[in-house]
């Protein structure tokens, strides 16, 4: 997957114009065909002391001002929604956003903290959250992408181009680059991972007052020991995802003693 390494300039190739529409099944889409410059510019590459916005300043260069990035938080939990966030900053002001990187190393009061700051700083920001029944019914990954697809409709205006985390999305109708660890390297990635994470640890806190039994509040709905505790217990709650092979199988056994 690209990390740090060359940013497509605008002038290179043709796009493909076939219109993505929402849910719809293709092996290719708009957002596939990215447009690359046929050899490395110098001008159009970041410097690996580039900073947290370095990535955005080469695009700029390059011609794309407005940059979304897009990230998710509780994909790999096991309880609770999933959530998508995209995030465009004010190119005037994302310098002030430098010291978010890699929500996940914060603080929950230094991610609260963070998240003011974004809110400030930001051009345009879209959140989706999607419950556990909807990734039961159509799977992880789909919803994950789909997710993605819905948060970046949501920006106004739209961005020019898109950084997302980790893999490469279909079908988003721009120019996008995906990033390992895309959260620790670009600031508008950062920036939407930091929104992604304090919108679902709200969330917790607010399931932890309705289902006190499993601590959610402690563990953000993640496969901890004292989670897989509760769980075996109490069984599962609503808030619970059954496609989950250890969630799923909690509920055979506690369905089998009620018989």
């Amino acid at each position: 997957m690209p990390g740090r390494g060359a940013v497509p300039g605008r002038g290179g190739g043709r796009w493909r114009n076939a219109a993505a529409r929402s849910g719809a099944r293709s092996d290719r889409g708009t957002g596939d065909a990215v447009p690359v410059l046929a050899g490395r510019h110098p001008g159009y590459t970041p410097r690996r002391a580039a900073g947290l916005t370095g990535y955005e300043r080469v695009l700029a260069r390059a011609g794309f001002v407005h940059v979304a990035g897009i990230d998710e938080a509780g994909r790999g939990a096991c309880a609770v929604p999933l959530v998508v966030a995209a995030v465009t900053l004010d190119p005037r002001r994302r310098s002030d956003l430098e010291g978010i990187a890699d929500s996940k190393s914060l603080s929950a009061a230094a991610r609260e903290a963070a998240y003011d700051k974004v809110m400030t700083v930001a051009l345009a920001w879209h959140v989706v959250v999607i419950p556990p029944g909807e990734i039961d019914e159509t799977g992880l990954h789909v919803c994950n992408v789909a997710g993605m697809r819905r948060a970046l409709a949501g920006l106004s205006p739209q961005p020019e181009y898109v950084l997302t985390d980790g893999f490469p999305v279909r079908g988003l109708g721009v120019p996008a680059l995906a990033m390992w660890k895309g959260d620790a390297v670009a600031a508008c990635v950062a920036a939407a991972s930091v929104v992604a994470k304090v919108t679902r640890d709200r969330l917790m806190r607010d399931l932890h007052a309705r289902y006190p039994e499993y601590g959610f509040a402690r563990h953000k709905g993640y496969s901890t020991r004292g989670h897989m505790r509760a769980l075996t217990a109490h069984g599962p709650c609503p808030e619970h995802r059954l496609s989950f092979a250890n969630v799923g199988g909690v509920a055979r056994d506690h369905q089998g003693r009620e018989n």
